[in-house]
């Protein structure tokens, strides 16, 4: 059955406590106006989600469409179970452009779901830190992609995506740095936001298309 759909975080209220705790964040809220992916959510099929995630790691967005459309016609047109990747060969999966390294990923992913190592139906029942921990024990899963789950999967509202390249960015320009805080000093900047750093984190990124030339 699908996902229900989820609220959206920009809240009246989460934006007015933003713009009461943080008045540069306050700022970016004002130049932005309403985001338009401040509400997501897919079909819950987790399995797919990551899937994509591997696929397109360190890649631009239109090379990893390409790659991961290969990929499932591959399959027949639909999204692969973890047993056809794990039955399908090296060759087979390294020809539709995935790396080696990559292909072990995804055979890693397939064998901690088969194995029931990682549930991911019970997923959406834990909290940000055991649901990071559990998609990082899969090699090639890191701290980014365990954020991105957390805030467009699951819709968590308190997350602060610190190794994210664009909210680094968004954080020097705004708060006029010398250069790209550390996770360690982006942490701290952004205590004030939480309860909704997710929120915060969609205003930094969405900030980045607003900046003046």
């Amino acid at each position: 059955m699908p996902a229900a759909r989820r609220p959206r975080l920009d809240t009246p209220r989460a934006i007015a406590y933003l713009r009461e705790r943080d008045a540069t964040l306050g700022a970016i809220i004002d130049r932005v106006g309403r985001l338009q992916r401040a509400r997501r959510g897919g079909d819950g099929n987790y399995y797919a989600v990551l899937v994509r995630a591997i696929v397109g790691q360190q890649l631009s967005t239109i090379a990893a469409r390409t790659i991961h459309t290969r990929l499932l016609d591959h399959f027949g047109g639909h999204d692969p179970t973890p047993q056809q990747i794990l039955q399908a060969s090296t060759e087979d999966l390294r020809a539709v452009g995935l790396s080696g390294a990559k292909v072990g990923f995804l055979r890693s992913l397939a064998e901690h779901v088969l194995s029931g190592e990682l549930e991911l139906e019970r997923l959406p029942e834990l909290s940000d830190e055991e649901v990071i921990a559990e998609l990082v024990a899969v090699k090639g899963i890191g701290e980014w992609t365990a954020h991105m789950f957390l805030m467009f999967e699951l819709q968590r509202p308190d997350v602060l995506a610190v190794g994210d390249l664009g909210i680094r960015r968004a954080v020097q320009l705004a708060y006029g740095l010398e250069k790209m805080p550390a996770p360690k000093e982006l942490t701290a900047i952004g205590e004030p936001w939480s309860p909704h750093r997710t929120l915060a984190c969609l205003y930094l990124w969405a900030s980045l298309d607003n900046t003046p030339a």
